[in-house]
C-alpha cells in the first residue's frame, strides 16, 4: 500500500496545526488517532494483554 504523504502532511501541518518536528515524531498509529480514525480505538484483547504482561513484567522492590 502506498502512503499519500502529501495528504497526510497537509492534514497534520495545516489541519492539526502540528509543527514539522511534532508531525515527523508521531507514529502512524498516533497520527491516525489524531485524525479521528476509529481503528486506533479498538480495545485490546485478553490474549494480547497477557503477551504484553509476559514481555514487560511489573518491576518490584528497588529495581530501576
Amino acid at each position: 500500500m502506498r502512503t499519500d504523504w502529501q495528504t497526510l502532511m497537509r492534514a497534520g501541518l495545516r489541519g492539526l496545526n502540528l509543527s514539522p518536528e511534532t508531525f515527523w515524531a508521531l507514529t502512524p498509529a498516533e497520527l491516525r488517532l489524531l485524525l479521528g480514525d476509529g481503528a486506533g480505538g479498538r480495545p485490546m484483547g485478553r490474549r494480547r494483554l497477557d503477551e504484553l504482561m509476559a514481555a514487560f513484567p511489573d518491576r518490584t522492590g528497588g529495581e530501576t
